[in-house]
């Protein structure tokens, strides 16, 4: 979930199993989008159902607005059907013979909730998926061999009721994340017991009594995330780009070069010291023609890293081109007054917006595209360098979040940012036209943790329970963050370049789906209202400029690196 998102749907089985935050102060909480029960999107519609259905009907359309409520009785055969085949779970690895699971002593279940932290690097996200590698997959096998759930529930998840508070994409991490289910948890060395049967990347920090009827993703009061970008993602896009070009011939058409220079300024000149300081030397070395053939290449497929076997090796010169305006970016320092833009951009979130282009498959009037959002902040300690790259800190603090919604929010303010079009630009999202928001690496997410206020106070004074309180693991969660969640950021970035790819695609999509982002504006973008038309434009650039599934590009800056 990105974005990270909190839908919850009926779960499934993954692969087999392989081999550590200050508690907050009582927050005030927006109204919600309305949720629907999942139990009562399967009910059926059938003739030989009416009246059930008729019942539960009245019931949803109560709980459920104008809009919602159309746009769920058009959808539900469809997905009833999608939820008849998610559950269709698969098998634990830890397979068990009818014999061993009559022979099992029978032990009580409790509902508790187990707080996790884990590194999202290759997992395919959170989710059970009976196909792919997940965080509850392992955490499922690790419960089973750790004896915390039976051999006769070891074949479906859905016997332990397990529901999750933050649904995590693929590559996203989180050092402080929810499950809430029935665990069988006599041992008093249960925690040790379940990480022992867990990779280094994932860990249980604990686990808590809840009351039977607790849903950790139904009772969770809001959500705070951080997100790590390099401050070189604010720096203009080339000028001989597509959209370095459309940013400035756009200005000028418009009469706002002027005001396009002053939101620039503490960047003007830095693509011409490049050029002069680190590409002129290298090209001066050159004869005429190996000059030429590396300043106009004549196969796209150049421009990206070679790889075993696949392309022919790239001559010298151009490598040492690229590596010399990569280090460049590197090499850069944010500018004070460039900070405060970044600040200024981001503070627009806050409060209640209806964010519908910032995922997938909603408009407007869909009400659950308005979510709430507490604080969008840099934080203190930023910028700050690892590994020759400045970075900054993000934290964004919300309600709740729809899919890919925090990726297309920093994504936003970047490229509001980095060319220079007014910031104004950022609450025009949210007016009723759609716009095209590519959705930022997913590695640089990170789930900080749940909050539970509302809960607390209630277990607490009422239920004698303990607190989900991640502060008693403190020492442990930023060890772990340190080692499995920020090194690896660094460590990926610094070898797979996924944030300059990611810059370098956009400056140099061909069509005009991010041209919105010039001094022309919105009506720029030749981008029609929501519908297939729109959402196809929508899904193309997203799968060239913002798909992990494809290859990431590293090119020179000035070089289209998409198909057409």
């Amino acid at each position: 979930m990105d974005e990270l998102h909190n839908a919850q749907t009926p779960l499934q089985m993954s692969g087999k199993c392989s081999k550590d935050l200050p508690d907050t102060a009582s927050l005030k909480t927006e109204p919600r989008p309305n949720r629907v029960r999942e139990d009562e999107k399967s009910i059926s519609q059938s003739n030989g159902k009416k009246g059930m259905a008729k019942t539960v009907g009245r019931k949803r359309k109560r709980d459920a607005g104008r809009g919602e409520w159309s746009g769920l009785s058009r959808n539900l055969q469809d997905k009833r059907a999608r939820n008849d085949a998610q559950s269709k779970v698969g098998e634990s690895s830890l397979v068990f013979s009818k014999e061993e699971v009559a022979d099992e002593e029978r032990k009580p279940k409790r509902k508790v909730v187990v707080m996790i932290g884990y590194s999202g690097s290759g997992y395919k996200g959170m989710q059970l998926n009976v196909k792919e590698r997940t965080i509850e997959g392992d955490l499922f096998n690790a419960f089973v061999a750790a004896g915390a759930i039976s051999k006769a529930n070891s074949d479906d998840p859905k016997k332990s009721s397990l529901v999750r508070c933050a649904r995590t994409d693929k590559g996203v991490h989180a050092a402080g994340n929810v499950i809430s289910l029935k665990l069988i948890i006599e041992d008093t060395d249960i925690v040790r017991r379940i990480n022992e049967n867990l990779p280094p990347q994932i860990r249980v920090w604990g686990i808590e009594r809840t009351n039977n009827s607790f849903s950790c993703y139904q009772l969770c009061d809001s959500r705070m995330y951080e997100y790590l970008i390099p401050t070189y993602c604010f720096l203009p896009p080339y000028p001989q780009s597509i959209l370095g070009k459309k940013v400035r011939d756009d200005a000028e058409a418009k009469g706002d070069l002027e005001g396009y220079h002053a939101r620039q300024e503490e960047v003007l000149d830095f693509w011409p010291n490049v050029e002069k300081n680190q590409i002129e030397p290298i090209l001066s070395s050159l004869d005429p023609d190996t000059r030429a053939s590396v300043l106009q290449p004549t196969d796209k497929k150049d421009l990206q890293p070679a790889t075993d076997g696949e392309r022919p090796p790239q001559h010298p010169a151009l490598r040492s081109i690229k590596a010399a305006y990569l280090n460049a970016k590197k090499s850069y320092r944010i500018d004070p007054r460039r900070l405060q833009r970044v600040r200024d951009a981001i503070a627009l979130y806050g409060g209640t917006h209806k964010f519908h282009s910032y995922t997938i498959g909603k408009d407007h009037s869909d009400p659950s595209a308005k979510r709430h959002i507490k604080s969008f902040s840099i934080s203190e300690d930023s910028p700050f360098i690892v590994n020759g790259t400045e970075w900054l800190s993000l934290r964004i603090h919300g309600q709740s979040f729809m899919m890919h919604q925090i990726r297309k929010m920093v994504a936003m303010a970047a490229l509001c940012v980095r060319t220079g079009c007014p910031l104004e630009r950022i609450t025009e999202s949210y007016n009723p036209a759609s716009i095209s928001i590519p959705k930022a690496p997913g590695l640089g997410l990170l789930l900080v943790q749940p909050v539970f206020d509302t809960y607390n106070t209630r277990a607490v004074k009422e239920l004698q329970r303990e607190k989900i309180d991640f502060g008693k693991y403190e020492e442990e969660i930023q060890e772990f963050k340190q080692r499995e969640i920020y090194d690896r950021i660094y460590k990926e970035e610094n070898s797979d370049h996924a944030f300059d790819a990611f810059f370098t695609n956009v400056d140099n999509f061909s069509k005009d789906a991010f041209h919105y982002l010039t001094s022309a504006g919105i009506p720029n973008t030749n981008q029609p209202p929501f519908g297939k038309t729109g959402a196809k434009l929508a899904e193309q650039a997203e799968a060239i400029v913002g798909s992990e599934s494809e290859e990431d590009i590293v090119g020179i800056p000035g070089q289209s690196s998409e198909e057409g």
